[in-house]
């Protein structure tokens, strides 16, 4: 049975969907102990809804007019039912935040390299996270396993065991 952590339900909800949202999109975290117990969990079957769909595509030709009036076949691939639940899904548990502009990127790159991602934590999940591990798993045959946790001792004001929570 999980952990209340001293919270309500909606409050530890909130919590630990911040911080699983932070760990995925920066890699490594630092709270407490008792929270880095309880992200692991949660962030871990986040991780493996991930990997058992993000290979679910599907490719579609699409007729479309361009400009003259002429019509065009374009190639558009789109998620699978299976990758499309699991999205929803994940969106569920975790919040979304947006791409930041890098030291001396102008607007014009920017706005060229965010095109068309709604959803950066959920596509960097899909895209970078879930084949890293599921190659991973393919190696090693096994899975799980997608965090470490690091104990730095107790913090100074409250003595809280304070930890380092990271995706391997």
């Amino acid at each position: 049975m999980p952990g209340k952590l001293g919270m309500t339900t909606t409050i530890r909800m909130s919590v630990l969907k911040n911080q699983a949202t932070q760990l995925l999109w920066y890699g490594k975290i630092e709270t407490t102990m008792a929270r880095a117990k309880q992200l692991r969990s949660y962030v871990e079957k986040i991780i493996t809804a991930a990997i058992n769909s993000y290979e679910d595509t599907i490719e579609e030709t699409v007729t479309v007019k361009d400009k003259k009036g002429k019509d065009v076949s374009k190639k558009v691939i789109k998620d699978g039912p299976k990758k499309l639940a699991a999205r929803r899904r994940i969106m569920a548990k975790i919040h979304d935040i947006p791409d930041v502009r890098k030291n001396g990127e102008n607007k014009a790159d920017y706005k060229a390299r965010i095109k068309g991602i709604n959803h950066p934590v959920v596509e960097r999940l899909f895209n970078e996270i879930a084949p890293k591990y599921a190659a991973r798993a393919e190696e090693s045959g096994q899975g799980g396993g997608y965090t470490r946790i690091y104990n730095l001792g107790q913090r100074r004001g409250d003595a809280a065991d304070v930890a380092i929570i990271e995706l391997v």
